[in-house]
């Protein structure tokens, strides 16, 4: 009788868990979109099945999938999805729906993707709008610091899911480790999971795109350089949790990639995994690097292929730190200036045009310009920071006389920014307009794609 009971408590115990299905801890997201395959990723625990059921907006009957099996638990406790549909009609709309454990899911976002259209050598190309935002701080009151949070707001996330806008640039600091957090493995992988999961972030990562690079906070610690001991498993976790087409070389790791949008190329930029320390004195060490030889010379290979296909009229060129502003504040290129200038030398010589550094970490918005070469070429900084995190609210008493800022745009506020790219041929430009967290204007800035050439350019 006794062996009897204790068989059915045990039936009774395991009863739950077996009638139990996993969940969503976070997304789905957007990563990269190409003309035949998008990537699609998501996070959840305790699943024994995730299937992606995918089709052509106007034929529901004819419907694809994506099975993953058994997927394994992360140090973390989550487990990481990447749904690659490939072979898809170009410029079509598709509609999907996420099946756990047989049971479809609900999801903060509308259940679609769209490929890239074959635009090139056929017709102009495509208007499209970007978001562009560095420094999200989520507060977690037990690993956090004595005081007030330093996570000011979530309302921007919900803001930027409301603009519409085709994709973002996440400039880094994407996440904030803490002390427990780099101390070890499993606490660098519970950061992401649980920043990623906060409801005012689901919207955002489902409606739009999403390419990323990182700064120090998403790298190890603060004002980290290449001697971090984590740095390949801070690799792995970031590949895990973006969805970028590549990360580095096969010879050179790290998290420098690219890609193309309309006429536009974007080079996503690693400043930590070759870093040298900001503080040594590039007086005396002359080979002070913050990209390294080697992802140096990619950038520049990278410009001239794309210039050689000439669909790209701009070249956005996305770093963790600043590029252009002079101001002794943060770890700008400032730091690190025969890098900077050997860049500017190479824009110049080899006629590259069109070129804007999208840039974060110092908590604070501002946009930069600056006049290089002989013949008065312009090249924009667009700095966005930040987007959760305390904000450097005295940013313009301390950078207002750099010779480089454009009046009235830096902004000691949580706020990310806007870039609209319109118009035909010569009148092709960009809009930059920063929101703040109430979702006011603070700055909106045109820059013509003429002003982005010299003033006789071939």
């Amino acid at each position: 009788m006794n062996s009897f009971r204790a068989l059915i408590l045990l039936i009774a115990a395991l009863l739950p868990a077996l009638g139990s299905a996993g969940e969503i801890v976070s997304g789905p997201m957007l990563g990269y979109r190409a003309h035949r395959e998008v990537m699609l990723w998501v996070e959840t625990k305790a699943a024994d099945s995730v299937r992606l059921e995918y089709w052509l907006k106007d034929e529901p009957t004819e419907v694809h999938q994506l099975e993953h099996l058994d997927t394994p638990h992360h140090p973390g406790g989550g487990q990481i999805h990447h749904f690659r549909p490939g072979l898809l009609k170009m410029g079509a709309t598709y509609d999907y729906r996420l099946v756990i454990d047989g049971k479809e899911q609900e999801l903060a976002a509308p259940a679609t993707f769209e490929t890239q259209d074959l635009w090139e050598w056929r017709k102009p190309p495509p208007d499209f709008e970007f978001l562009v935002g560095s420094c999200s701080y989520i507060n977690d009151s037990e690993f956090d610091r004595p005081g007030d949070g330093y996570g000011k707001t979530t309302r921007t996330y919900e803001l930027m899911g409301e603009t519409g806008a085709d994709f973002m640039i996440w400039t880094g600091d994407n996440w904030y480790w803490r002390e427990p957090d780099y101390s070890s493995i499993s606490g660098l992988w519970y950061r992401p999971s649980h920043d990623r999961a906060i409801p005012e972030m689901q919207k955002l990562l489902g409606s739009m795109h999403h390419y990323a690079t990182w700064d120090d906070h998403d790298y190890g610690p603060n004002d980290s350089n290449w001697s971090f001991e984590y740095k390949a498993e801070a690799l792995d976790i970031f590949k895990a949790y973006w969805g970028n087409h590549t990360y580095g070389e096969s010879d050179n790791p790290g998290v420098y990639s690219k890609f193309f949008w309309g006429d536009a190329a974007f080079f996503l930029m690693d400043n930590h995994y070759y870093r040298d320390a900001a503080e040594l004195d590039q007086d005396k060490h002359a080979q002070k690097t913050q990209w390294g030889r080697k992802q140096l010379e990619w950038l520049k290979q990278s410009l001239l292929a794309a210039k050689k296909l000439k669909h790209f009229r701009f070249k956005f060129i996305a770093s963790g730190n600043q590029m252009l502003q002079t101001a002794p504040f943060g770890e700008p290129h400032e730091l690190y200036r025969r890098e900077r200038e050997e860049l500017m030398d190479f824009i110049i010589e080899n006629k590259i045009t069109g070129v804007v550094f999208l840039t974060g970490d110092v908590h604070h918005s501002a946009m930069y310009r600056r006049q290089i070469g002989d013949a008065g070429q312009w090249v924009y900084e667009v700095t966005s920071s930040p987007l959760s995190s305390g904000a450097f609210t005295d940013a313009a008493k301390v950078k207002g006389d750099d010779p480089h800022v454009i009046p009235n745009t830096i902004i000691g506020d949580q706020n990310f920014v806007k870039i609209s790219l319109t118009g035909k041929g010569s009148k092709r430009a960009l809009r930059v307009v920063c929101i703040d967290k109430k979702g006011e204007t603070r700055f909106d800035e045109l820059i013509r794609a003429v002003d982005l050439r010299p003033a006789v350019a071939e």
